[in-house]
């Protein structure tokens, strides 16, 4: 068959009941991961400025800072105002923890938690969309699934997503409850899901939401120089 015409780049997507920009803001870096962090004010500013620009999708997690990521998300939409928040998509995630070393737990009574804590650390009594940030190997996903469910019951979440989940999981935790997206990394160097997971995607009517998807500056015109970062700097392990 010939193949369609291709979507406008620039035209809105559809993500947990609102359209949004192609464009999000991943707010891992603020705080988390990469190097050379600005302090929390001048985070703070930079958010309320990318906000007043118009972005529309801010995704955050428990795991960003140990939960300063999600401070900080909180102070920069509470400064920016009502008629701000109304139309951007919050997004966060639980199920992954640093204390000591990363954790993944799915357990339904921790998320419980992680969902709780979140929308205390955003100064919020909704999340649009949250996340299992890690299927958690000794919990099925039902389970995971069944307690943000719960969560979406009670009015504390929009609508749920997966992160880095095989097209089996997206499966068997669709059975559950719908699953609005799934969140991967995904760029021209990173083909993984590919593998079954957009084409699952298409099939239960969920979005994909790529993450990294310059592949953490490495396909940009000005690649990171890994001699330039600081030790912690996860890049000089991935």
């Amino acid at each position: 068959a010939e193949p369609g015409p291709l979507p406008d780049p620039a035209a809105p997507r559809r993500l947990a009941g609102k359209d949004v920009h192609p464009v999000g803001l991943g707010c891992m870096n603020i705080v988390h991961g990469y190097s050379g962090f600005l302090d929390d004010d001048a985070a703070v500013d930079l958010l309320t400025r990318v906000l007043e620009d118009g972005t529309d999708h801010l995704d955050t997690a428990t795991l960003y800072g140990g939960g300063r990521s999600e401070e900080l998300v909180g102070r920069a939409l509470a400064r920016a105002g009502s008629d701000v928040r109304e139309r951007v998509l919050l997004a966060s995630k639980g199920g992954l923890v640093r204390d000591g070393q990363r954790r993944i737990d799915g357990r339904p009574e921790t998320l419980r938690a992680h969902v709780d804590a979140s929308l205390s650390r955003l100064g919020q009594d909704r999340i649009d969309l949250y996340y299992l940030h890690r299927l958690d190997p000794e919990v099925p996903v039902e389970e995971s699934v069944g307690a943000l469910a719960e969560a979406v019951t009670e009015g504390k979440i929009g609508a749920i997503g997966l992160s880095e989940v095989s097209a089996v999981t997206l499966t068997r935790a669709v059975a559950v409850h719908p699953i609005a997206a799934v969140q991967s990394e995904y760029s021209l160097a990173t083909r993984n899901p590919e593998w079954g997971v957009l084409e699952a995607c298409r099939r239960h009517g969920t979005a994909f939401v790529a993450f990294s998807p310059v592949s953490r500056g490495l396909l940009t015109d000005a690649p990171p120089r890994l001699g330039g970062l600081d030790a912690g700097d996860l890049r000089h392990r991935l």
